[in-house]
């Protein structure tokens, strides 16, 4: 059996090799502020890899996205034994755009600390008297560059997506970066609304696109996962205050309330995490988790 190691680890995935196409495996490894915890959450990279195909496959009339397989058969043999089993992608090789696209439905987290500053998130100036937590009257596109493991993103402004984009790719910036904006407010809207039907609020999410052989842009990384996204309950939703969540903001609420934890989860956390992450995936799939 052929050994495959990854070429590219990132916080949480691992990425293989497969010559015409790539691997991508979610681990259970969390991050939070840009750190990898100490602890794994079990089940949590199949709940990542599941969620992702199955919005890939409902938005694929959409934006085309980069999913061949999740089924383990399909892939090397290597990939057929334990720990690869649900929480692994088979995906087309693309050229990554280095731009991170965010697009932000609702007020909260950096934006609202912002908003409250001077009236502006990401430099786009919002409407007077908003509250916390409330709807935007139009979802926001508020994209960053993307960070080395351990530096952090830094949101940019439209203008400066052109200019990146530009510099890799000269004549074509500026529809690249039309591309990103519209095409990450199409996803967002569609989705958001089906979320809503099924008692989810999508408050924001980002997407990262690449570009295939002929030049098309197409989606690739994760989708609308809670690592992510933020996801609220429907129910109980209220402006003017924070939210309950079905990501990893439990985890990060919990580790500022205890700042000398070196990054060391204790299982009620741990268990209360993941079962955020599955019944966000059941509610929204209308399924259990598979593995």
């Amino acid at each position: 059996m052929k050994e495959f190691k990854p070429i590219k680890e990132g916080k949480v995935r691992e990425i293989y090799d497969n010559g015409d196409s790539l691997i991508m495996v979610a681990t259970d490894r969390i991050s939070a502020f840009d750190v990898i915890l100490k602890n794994k959450i079990t089940d949590k990279g199949a709940v990542l890899t599941q969620m992702s195909k199955f919005w890939f496959d409902y938005t694929e009339d959409v934006v085309p996205n980069h999913m061949i397989s999740t089924d383990v058969k399909e892939m090397p043999e290597f990939f057929q034994q334990e720990g690869f089993i649900g929480n692994s992608m088979m995906c087309k090789k693309l050229e990554m755009l280095p731009v991170e696209c965010i697009v932000r439905g609702y007020i909260t987290g950096s934006g609202w600390a912002s908003y409250q500053k001077n009236g502006t998130v990401c430099g786009i100036k919002l409407p007077e008297g908003l509250q916390e937590s409330q709807q935007l009257p139009e979802p926001i596109y508020t994209p960053s560059t993307k960070a080395d493991l351990g530096d952090h993103d830094e949101n940019i402004s439209f203008e400066k997506t052109i200019e990146i984009l530009e510099e890799i790719y000269p004549g074509k910036g500026e529809y690249y970066a039309q591309q990103l904006k519209d095409k990450t407010i199409a996803l967002y809207k569609k989705c958001a609304e089906y979320a809503l039907g099924k008692g989810i609020i999508i408050a924001d999410t980002k997407f990262e696109f690449g570009l295939d052989e002929e030049g098309n842009v197409v989606l690739g990384d994760e989708m609308l996962t809670p690592d992510s996204s933020r996801f609220w309950p429907l129910e109980g939703y209220e402006p003017g205050k924070g939210q309950p969540s079905y990501d990893k903001q439990f985890v990060r609420d919990w580790l500022k309330a205890n700042p000398d934890s070196d990054y060391h989860l204790p299982d009620d956390v741990i268990d209360k995490t993941i079962a955020k992450y599955k019944e966000a995936y059941e509610l929204l799939t209308g399924k259990p988790l598979e593995v």
